[in-house]
């Protein structure tokens, strides 16, 4: 079946953060300097947490064992891609479950190159991330800070 062109793809996203509440940031392989969280589309007929699991293990090496849910953003978010980006797989945009997070494990079990997509990872403050996100990005971004900010570590004073 194919798809329309205008469609919103389903998909899922996380925000992991560590133990000083800095957010797992991602940078991707095709567009240096363009950072994101993770996040990806949903497969046929599957659920957004599990799906979340996936997206993290797939884009990040994370296993489910090392992750703690400690909260979820009540409500679908929607970015949509600028035109130049958008392609028969990605539609229009995605509209997005998300949740938090908190990582366990040793920083040498994140791996971000394996699936291509990224070619580094690096922990933040979450306003950073809102300073080297792409701008379609930047309204999702702002309303999971927001959401998340009693767990997300604070931007340094000065």
């Amino acid at each position: 079946m194919s798809r329309p062109k205008q469609y919103f793809r389903a998909g899922a996203g996380a925000v992991i953060i560590n133990q000083h509440g800095l957010v797992l940031t991602l940078e991707r392989a095709d567009v240096a300097g363009a950072w994101q969280l993770p996040q990806g589309g949903l497969d046929a007929s599957e659920e957004p947490l599990p799906a979340a699991f996936r997206e993290v293990s797939e884009e990040t090496g994370i296993s489910a064992a090392d992750l703690a849910l400690l909260d979820t953003y009540p409500e679908p978010l929607v970015y949509e891609l600028p035109v130049r980006m958008r392609t028969e797989k990605t539609g229009r945009g995605q509209v997005q479950y998300w949740y938090l997070f908190r990582f366990s494990g040793p920083d040498g079990a994140i791996d971000a190159l394996t699936g291509g997509e990224f070619r580094a990872w690096r922990w933040t403050t979450m306003d950073d991330l809102l300073h080297i996100a792409l701008d379609f990005r930047l309204a999702l971004y702002r309303k999971l800070a927001d959401r998340f900010a009693p767990y997300l570590a604070q931007p340094k004073a000065g």
